[in-house]
């Protein structure tokens, strides 16, 4: 398997030597990360992973596969100069568990080309480090409500790894993500890898939900036989959902909105065993024109978490929120 050179891989990591089973954890920026969960997972890890956020192992050619007119990286304009560009990396780095176990963690923005050389990229990564495991994470924008649990799509390559039920029922088109086409691809050159795609309400997307992201790495901990330390992360959760919470009780009409949520929530689980689908006939869903019309003012009232500094290699502007609506469940 050849990389073109797309990516820049470490030759000695005697960390690894020894290592018969490794994890390589999968947060790309962009696309599939509705709440920034996926991307705030990744920066908990690298918080919690290793002194000085862990060493870095290979690093892609991100020039290759960065669109810099669709996503433009911020540069710092000085009195009557440029400084600090905020440049695009796509790495992996080298991290270790609460307990010591040493994982490897891909992200960065999701490239915007190039994909199937992309795929051969990671795959040389796999190849190299001997990884045994790759585990996606991703979130899309749901209607459900935040005061319901946090609904996991799972998939992956092998049906074995698939840990979760589904409520899909047959198969769905849906808008394809370079991550998507990897466990694709990872699977008929015969590595395994399973995903985590949260369910975020549709109204909190653009906002920081790190609610989903704690959600997203315990199923990961599971996943990889890992131990992470989520006390930081639960506590902005909890800070998220407060402040959620008091905006709600102050303005009716967008409770409203999510107390009709609710309604649509609870009558499906209370169906879902007859193999009724979400769409109650007696509880219409609200469109999305009427939730965005309530939650124009519910977005501007909310501050954003406060969040440690983005780690260098986890930056990337988003999509555009109307892309990333579309969804993508697998």
């Amino acid at each position: 398997m050849t990389s073109e050179r797309l990516v820049h891989i470490v030759d000695d990591v005697p960390e690894l030597d020894d290592v018969t089973s490794l994890t390589l954890v999968v947060s790309l920026d962009g696309f599939l990360d509705a709440g920034s969960s996926a991307v705030i997972a990744a920066r908990h890890l690298v918080d919690v992973g290793s002194e000085g956020g862990g060493s870095v192992v290979a690093t892609f050619d991100v020039d290759q596969f960065h669109d810099y007119r669709a996503r433009r990286p911020a540069v710092t304009f000085a009195r009557d100069h440029y400084e600090a560009f905020d440049a695009p990396r796509l790495v992996v780095r080298l991290l270790r568990d609460a307990g010591g176990t040493p994982f490897l963690l891909l992200a960065g923005p999701e490239p915007d080309n190039r994909w199937e050389a992309f795929c051969r990229a990671v795959g040389e990564v796999v190849d190299r480090f001997g990884v045994t495991l790759v585990v996606q994470m991703g979130s899309v924008p749901m209607a459900v409500p935040h005061t319901r649990p946090i609904a996991i799509t799972h998939h992956a390559n092998r049906p074995e790894l698939v840990t979760g039920a589904t409520s899909w029922a047959g198969e769905l088109r849906v808008p394809s993500s370079a991550q998507a086409l990897l466990e694709l691809r990872l699977g008929e050159w015969g590595h395994a890898s399973q995903g985590f795609v949260a369910h975020i309400p549709h109204y909190l997307a653009q906002l920081d939900y790190p609610r989903a992201s704690a959600i997203l790495l315990e199923h990961v901990e599971l996943a990889g036989r890992l131990t992470l330390d989520l006390s930081d992360l639960k506590v902005a959760a909890d800070e998220r959902e407060e402040e959620i919470s008091r905006y709600l009780s102050a303005n009716e009409e967008v409770g409203e909105v999510v107390a009709s949520l609710e309604r649509q929530y609870d009558a499906f689980a209370e169906s879902e065993e007859s193999g009724s689908n979400l769409l109650a006939d007696d509880q219409p869903l609200p469109t999305g024109d009427e939730i965005g019309q309530q939650f124009e003012q519910f977005l501007a009232g909310l501050e954003p978490v406060e969040d440690p500094e983005p780690d260098d290699d986890t930056d990337g502007d988003t999509d555009d929120p109307d892309d990333t609506a579309q969804g993508d469940p697998s």
